[in-house]
């Protein structure tokens, strides 16, 4: 209910604005502390009034496609994810966007591997890139001393976090590790970003294989070591203030409130590697121009005004994402600075595997999420048949694969453009 009433308020918002103001969707910056920022710090000094229109990224493909619907659309430009712009493009709804690329490059430096996203595989730029992110793990540094002996922060294997977890709870009686699994939580990406790729590669080939089995059995038994309340956990922020959880994992951003307020009681590091390495997933986030937009030049003032490097100086300290334009961040502040060292150790790791986010499903991507935190439910806090859930839900994935046709994104291995089925 929540969320049909979040996208009728935003058809009603579109319906009754005038051109005067720019339209902006956005499936990123939602939360309310993040949106007000958004409206009033970082769009304060465009050169038009924006209308920042948040949008949830599980109904961001149908609002995006009755957009496209009409004859001149209403939205002036969108803010999105790769994975979430991937299938608007897919159905010819984002413009080209080489002049406007070219143009805000003689007066700022792109990051080239953000650019070639930006073409989705294609010779036409679709989006210019925004910002960037990626998650990791805090800890509070009273955890430290209960690390296993020999353990590498920066380094940490899945048993070494489970024995550290343990270690935790007999010293404090309590259960110190903590996952943002709530409803509003971002336990789907962890599966995805982490969890499958370290322990089996992929994320869907693999998704019953040996391997995933031998991983569900080892979240299984770190989960005796997990706080109970994550299950009603949203943002891991609070948790790691309050000092409720001493070590989580979680997106940056979402991270960074803790960072900032505490910078001397935390230590940032990458997740746990298992049997296949150290699974991670760099997000991009892009800005792009509907093909029906109504006024294409405001979109472009837009664009400029988000990607000018002192706005992208402001994304980064008020919203946590990261410059993908280069900026002079000047001197950050204690807590941006640690969260910023704490991604670039996620993206040095010699035995990472750089997982994509989900592309190609579409308006099922909120279907292909909830497979995952199903399967978690059903294995780990219902301790179900490992086995026998994960052969069921391969049927659920591999439903969702037919109907969709997707085929396969890193870190599976390529079906050469086929669906990309369960083995």
């Amino acid at each position: 209910m929540k969320k049909t009433s979040a996208t009728l308020f935003s058809v009603l918002v579109l319906a009754g604005i005038a051109h005067a103001q720019t339209n902006v969707i956005s499936t990123q910056m939602r939360p309310v502390e993040e949106a007000a920022k958004v409206r009033g710090i970082i769009l304060a000094g465009a050169p038009d009034t924006v209308n920042f229109i948040p949008e949830d990224g599980n109904t961001y493909f149908t609002r995006m496609k009755a957009e496209l619907s009409a004859a001149q659309g209403k939205v002036h430009a969108t803010i999105a994810l790769d994975g979430e712009l991937a299938p608007v493009n897919q159905i010819g709804g984002l413009s080209d966007l080489d002049d406007l690329l070219k143009s805000l490059s003689t007066s700022r430096e792109f990051s080239p591997a953000a650019v070639t996203l930006g073409k989705f595989g294609g010779k036409n730029q679709r989006f210019i890139p925004l910002m960037t992110n990626t998650f990791q793990m805090a800890a509070n540094k009273k955890a430290l001393q209960y690390l296993p002996k020999g353990a590498n922060i920066n380094a940490l294997t899945y048993d070494q976090l489970t024995a550290w977890g343990k270690a935790m709870k007999a010293a404090t009686g309590e259960s110190k590790i903590g996952f943002p699994a709530g409803p509003k939580g971002l336990m789907h990406r962890y599966f995805q970003a982490s969890f499958y790729p370290s322990h089996t590669g992929g994320i869907v080939r693999t998704f019953r294989s040996a391997d995933a089995e031998k991983g569900w059995a080892s979240l299984r038994e770190l989960w005796a070591y997990v706080n109970p309340r994550s299950t009603s956990y949203g943002f891991m922020e609070e948790p790691l203030k309050t000092g409720e959880v001493w070590v989580a994992f979680d997106h940056t951003a979402r991270l960074l409130p803790a960072l900032m307020e505490k910078p001397a009681d935390f230590v940032v590091f990458p997740a746990p590697a298992g049997a296949k390495g150290r699974g991670y997933m760099p997000v991009m986030v892009g800005m792009s121009i509907p093909k029906n937009a109504p006024d294409r030049a405001a979109a472009e003032r837009v664009i400029d005004h988000m990607t000018k490097p002192a706005t992208q100086a402001l994304l980064m300290k008020e919203i946590g994402f990261f410059p993908v334009v280069k900026a002079n961040l000047g001197t950050l502040s204690p807590g941006i600075q640690l969260a910023a060292d704490g991604m670039n150790a996620v993206f040095a790791a010699k035995d990472g595997v750089v997982t994509q986010l989900p592309v190609h499903l579409g308006a099922k991507s909120g279907e292909f999420n909830k497979i995952y935190v199903d399967t978690f439910t059903r294995i780990v806090l219902r301790k179900e048949d490992i086995k026998t859930v994960l052969g069921e839900q391969a049927k659920v994935l591999n439903d969702l694969v037919q109907e969709t046709g997707a085929p396969c994104w890193a870190p599976d291995v390529s079906t050469n453009g086929r669906p990309c089925f369960v083995d």
